[in-house]
């Protein structure tokens, strides 16, 4: 019998079941199928609609169905998908020659996900170091990261939960905590084989931790005393989420090393990690590689991603709207804030995160029960990342749909 849909069959509606026996259980999903989107909304298999205040988790920069992408990706797979890194792909080379435009720095290598992406800027790291004469490099990471779940990235990120079961860890890893340049010091005083320091400029699944811009400062000044790489993952927190291009600029301060992905695509997976003039030239041919990265789909999407972005200023968008949502989530949980039922409410721009004083994962279907997608990390943050395109007008319809399911909540709980 022939189970393969047909090109014009869709899935049948409603949609009722959590999971499917088909697909491996690694997914704690809530039990909605969307089916399609415009803006900052979506909508499901049974015609329900969502404002989406998650935004594929930072993927959907331009939000759904942009009218100058969409054409623009119809056009490209018409003409060629995929070719190979055999061969030149012409967008790598414009797409490239933007990032270095818009970071400072000064090469490119492109990959598919933020996984990969820090994957290259470990093996960028190890190699500087070998090339140095240092047998067993070693990167400093930070308490409460998150650069993947290959067994590198998962090995620098700092959630023993979900390290467990997966042991032995990669060596050559020592963790600091966040925004303590002495700590930074006292950990790798002495300690020849250090090459790099890596770390999120604001962390996403760790709880929206910003580093503060002091710290930034420090550590750049701290690498170039001690001729280490500064590497900053800017996979959740760039391509315009803060109001910069890329969250570390508020600093002032260049990485050496830096892993994007998510935004960078608007949907379509496309990695990247530029690297400045220290780590530019660390790879050579055969030290790294990859299949789908680079493809002349991916790269379109991004060269498109970012001339819409500058288009219709969305950088200045997403500081203005972000904080006005900022704004109206203090006012509206003003009494929560001062008794400290809601510890804080952090980030910048468009990546903000409400801190609870107990574990707030419910809200996640409550939510989406009112029509508001969001997600909730670290166990108690509630986490907004909308599509960078979010006007007030949707701002504030999130704060009248989640406030008060998180005063219910905090009032159920007390």
């Amino acid at each position: 019998m022939n189970t393969a849909l047909s090109a014009t069959e869709t899935i049948a509606s409603p949609f009722i079941e959590a999971s499917s026996p088909h697909v491996m259980n690694t997914y704690g999903r809530v039990p909605i199928a969307l089916s399609h989107g415009q803006g900052c909304r979506v909508w499901d298999v049974n015609g329900k609609s969502y404002l989406d205040a998650l935004g594929g988790i930072a993927v959907n920069t331009l939000g759904h169905n942009h009218p100058k992408l969409v054409p623009a990706l119809q056009d490209q797979l018409a003409k060629i998908i995929h070719s190979s890194n055999y061969y030149h792909v012409p967008h790598q080379e414009v797409l490239a020659k933007k990032l270095v435009e818009l970071s400072g720095m000064s090469n490119v290598f492109f990959c598919s996900t933020g996984l990969e992406a820090n994957e290259a800027a470990l093996k960028l790291a190890r190699k500087f170091g070998h090339d140095k004469g240092i047998a067993r490099p070693e990167i400093v990471v930070y308490e409460k990261a998150f650069h993947g779940r290959s067994i590198a990235t998962l090995s620098a990120t700092g959630n023993p939960k979900i390290q467990a079961g997966f042991g032995p860890l990669v060596e050559g890893f020592i963790r600091v905590p966040l925004n303590d340049i002495e700590r930074l010091k006292q950990a790798t005083e002495g300690n020849p084989n250090v090459v790099a320091v890596f770390f999120e400029a604001i962390q996403g699944e760790g709880g929206v931790n910003p580093m503060h811009l002091d710290y930034l400062k420090a550590v750049r000044q701290l690498c170039d005393e001690r001729d280490w790489l500064l590497m900053i993952d800017e996979v959740q927190c760039g391509m315009g989420r803060t109001g910069k291009w890329f969250a570390h600029q508020w600093a002032g301060i260049k990485p050496d090393v830096m892993p994007l992905a998510k935004g960078l695509g608007s949907g379509v997976p496309v990695g990247a990690v530029v690297a400045g003039p220290r780590a530019a030239h660390i790879f050579q041919p055969g030290n790294h590689g990859t299949t789908f990265g680079g493809n002349p789909l991916a790269m379109r999407a991004g060269v498109e991603t970012i001339r819409i972005m500058e288009e219709e200023g969305l950088l200045a968008n997403a500081a203005r709207v972000g904080a006005h949502l900022a704004g109206a989530l203090a006012q509206a949980l003003a009494a929560e804030l001062a008794t400290k039922a809601v510890k804080e409410i952090r980030g910048q721009g468009l990546m903000l995160g409400i801190e609870l004083a107990q574990p707030c994962s419910a809200l996640v279907q409550q939510c989406a029960d009112k029509g508001l997608l969001i997600s909730v990390t670290a166990d108690s943050v509630v986490r907004l990342l909308p599509p960078l395109i979010m006007t007030t007008v949707e701002a504030d319809e999130v704060v009248s749909i989640l406030c008060p399911l998180i005063k219910q909540l905090l009032l159920d709980a007390a």
